[in-house]
């Protein structure tokens, strides 16, 4: 009973996120409305670290002051903020919220692909591998026929936004390697990190005291400073240790049709037919890579009557 408890608590967490996430790709397309890509990036980590470290301090405690612990928080700012967000901030000014979001639900697909092929800790099993054909196959749809007549600056908005999903598939196996941290230390490191590299190209290519940003991409900008990405890089990181990072990543199909809404409803998009048929076999996709399947040992056990849980007493060897 309890662990099914903390289960719905991990489980509405990872809802949260994807909201939070989801709500992102709105607030990014008005923002680039009238900040550069650059600009709005870096400003969305400086203000979301800067945050971050605050209510650590607020807490009493410390960042890392090591720099082993600095090292991987560069690498986790490459693959999971610096480069994925200014790629996606960049597609977005001629990309649709709604499909940025579907494009960036192939996150657990690829993140499956890294695992089985890299890290090698997951078996590839028939349903996972029908689930990424499906992903790809929904990526294909959604890039759509343009994808045939030559090269314009639509799919390379589009490939730039899959490519981000490659970096986020990498910092969720990445993640891993912070266990044992605070989930805000890694959150508020990562982003700080991210702030040290954009803020100087932002200040150099950007010019950004030339700038006139409008009062909707200002207050654009805090809520996806403060919401979707401080709040959600915290429980992004508690999420890694609790369900793992191929686990974590099905927040990726929950924001889908979140994001799409939230399109929809706010900036009155509108999908083709062939992306809603993408975002059909993308979603189906990832939920065939994500739902866990029952293990060997598990299976066996319960044909012979008894839990796995149920530990085999041997004399001698338990000590009792």
């Amino acid at each position: 009973m309890v662990g099914k408890v903390i289960m719905a608590k991990e489980l509405a967490l990872l809802l949260m996120l994807a909201t939070l996430w989801g709500a992102s790709y709105t607030f990014i397309k008005i923002g680039v409305e009238t900040i550069p890509p650059l600009t709005l990036i870096a400003l969305r980590t400086l203000i979301a670290g800067t945050l971050l470290a605050a209510i650590i301090g607020g807490r009493g405690l410390r960042l890392p002051n090591d720099r082993g612990t600095w090292a991987r928080f560069l690498v986790q700012a490459c693959l999971n903020s610096a480069i994925p967000f200014t790629l996606i901030a960049w597609a977005e000014q001629t990309t649709d919220a709604g499909l940025a979001a579907i494009l960036n639900a192939t996150t657990p697909v690829f993140a499956f692909l890294m695992t089985a092929l890299i890290t090698r800790h997951e078996a590839v099993s028939g349903r996972k591998l029908l689930g990424v054909i499906a992903g790809l196959a929904g990526i294909g749809l959604i890039v759509g026929v343009q994808a045939l007549g030559g090269l314009g600056r639509e799919l390379w908005a589009q490939l730039a936004i899959v490519a981000a999903t490659l970096c986020y598939a990498a910092a969720a196996i990445f993640g891993k390697t912070f266990k044992g941290l605070d989930p805000m230390m890694p959150a508020a490191g990562s982003l700080i990190c991210g702030a040290a590299l954009l803020v100087p190209l932002s200040l150099v290519v950007d010019h950004p005291w030339t700038l006139a940003p409008s009062g909707r991409s200002l207050l654009a900008l805090l809520a996806l400073s403060v919401f979707s990405t401080a709040l959600a890089f915290a429980l992004y990181f508690r999420l890694i240790q609790t369900l793992g990072s191929i686990g974590t990543t099905a927040q990726a199909y929950l924001r889908v049709p979140i994001g799409v809404a939230i399109g929809v409803v706010v900036l009155g998009e509108d999908l083709s037919a062939t992306a809603w048929l993408g975002l059909g076999c993308v979603v189906a996709g990832v939920i065939a890579m994500t739902l866990p399947g029952r293990k060997p040992a598990e299976g066996a056990a319960i044909r012979r009557g008894r839990h796995p849980s149920e530990r085999r007493f041997r004399p001698g060897v338990d000590g009792r």
